[in-house]
């Protein structure tokens, strides 16, 4: 009996277009459609990757031979599809956010509990090298307890793809927050219980980030939120739309423990430790850039304008760190000759998901985890739009051990 998966792929934009070859290629998966809303953008894709079209989502839904829906649509229609899906019955993986609402999450949750399908969440950050890198350093108790952390996600309107949409350039950046709360939140292993959030209100009268311009009445180009966590530490995320750092930027920027801290800027990674020496405490100071750092960023460094190449996403798509090399040894053979993507994350994400479906396993970044990544920041856009007042984040507690099936 072929047990493999028949994937949908719903959404054939600039992104998806990364993802449907390595479905393909994926030893687990038997077969790959494409569906879209406007026909020639689909046929588009079925001539690229050679893979049949399916004219609508209803008939996608309806098709008991598709077992699994790719969601590559609009991020604030994530949550229809998602729910759709699993009422239909088909396991979900979802380009990220989770959902535009907290009670959206909530009920994609209950219905990942209620039927054991798996549902992932594609956060491309969660294996950045920075993340991986602070994961690995915390877990082996190198940070000590967990006191503050940063992270963020640069990336101005004008470059990105959904900027200049009627009605939808003008979206709340944290309703699109899993870059930045899935790394930090991720590398100290814990989530929020409370948020409060400023923003900046945008000057430039565009037709943008406006009331009455954009489907949120969102005035907020830039939001900066500091989130109290479960295990006492507090960080601050910040989603930024109109800074003047064009190029998208994700990291992790500082995070530090009682024993311990990790500072980025553009190219250097450092560790600080405490130390004693002769009787007296000092800072054990390690550059560990060559570790964390992409293959093509160490075999470029010496070069005159290495720091500006990477501030421009040089070495920042295919390349891999040596932080990442243990996660790609369990990648499939099929996968080697396949394009990546965001920091040689896409392979890992997509793995991530067929396996979980095929061997009815709970994925890491599962619905709960999602859930926990997504909620802060929804909670945070209210917190702002009163004045910064202090919110508590509802939480879907952890995953089951088991996924039932």
């Amino acid at each position: 009996m072929d047990n493999r998966m028949t994937v949908a792929f719903v959404g054939c934009g600039n992104f998806a277009k990364g993802f449907v070859p390595l479905f393909k290629a994926h030893p687990f998966v038997k077969k790959v459609y494409v569906c879209d809303l406007v026909a020639e953008t689909a046929q588009k894709y079925a001539k690229a990757f050679h893979v049949e079209i399916i004219d609508t989502y209803e008939q996608v839904l309806a098709n008991p031979n598709i077992t699994c829906v790719a969601n590559f649509t609009q991020r604030h229609i994530h949550a229809d599809i998602v729910i759709r899906a699993l009422k239909a019955g088909k396991h979900v993986y979802s380009a990220v956010p989770m959902a535009s609402a907290v009670e959206e999450c909530q009920e994609i949750v209950r219905l990942v509990k209620e039927t054991g399908l798996t549902y992932l969440m594609g956060e491309t950050c969660y294996y950045y090298p920075c993340a991986m890198f602070c994961r690995e350093t915390y877990a082996a108790g190198k940070f000590g307890d967990f006191t503050y952390g940063a992270s963020q996600y640069y990336h101005h309107i004008d470059s990105i793809s959904y900027g200049k949409r009627p009605n939808e350039g003008g979206m709340p950046p944290l309703l699109y927050p899993t870059h930045s709360t899935g790394m930090i939140l991720s590398a100290v292993h814990s989530y929020a219980r409370k948020v409060v959030c400023f923003g900046y209100k945008d000057r430039t009268k565009d037709g943008r980030f406006e009331t009455g311009k954009n489907q949120w009445d969102n005035e907020f180009s830039n939001q900066y939120v500091l989130m109290e966590l479960a295990n006492g530490g507090t960080a601050r995320v910040t989603e930024a739309r109109t800074f003047g750092w064009y190029k998208p930027s994700s990291y992790i920027s500082a995070l530090y423990g009682t024993q311990g801290g990790y500072e980025f800027s553009n190219a250097q990674h450092i560790l600080v430790q405490s130390a004693w020496e002769n009787d007296k405490e000092k800072v054990k100071l390690s550059d560990v850039s060559d570790y964390v750092n992409t293959d093509g960023m160490v075999e470029n460094k010496h070069d005159a304008d290495f720091k500006e190449k990477v501030a421009n996403g040089e070495w920042q798509w295919n390349n891999v760190a040596a932080v990442q090399q243990k996660e790609m040894q369990r990648l499939p053979q099929a996968f080697e000759t396949e394009p990546n993507g965001h920091m040689a994350t896409h392979k890992l994400l997509v793995d991530d998901f067929c396996r979980a479906v095929f061997k009815k396993e709970m994925p890491v970044l599962n619905a709960w985890t999602a859930a926990r990544y997504t909620i802060p920041g929804l909670v945070a856009i209210e917190s702002a739009k009163q004045g910064g007042i202090p919110l508590d984040v509802p939480d879907c507690g952890d995953p089951p051990r088991i996924q039932r099936v």
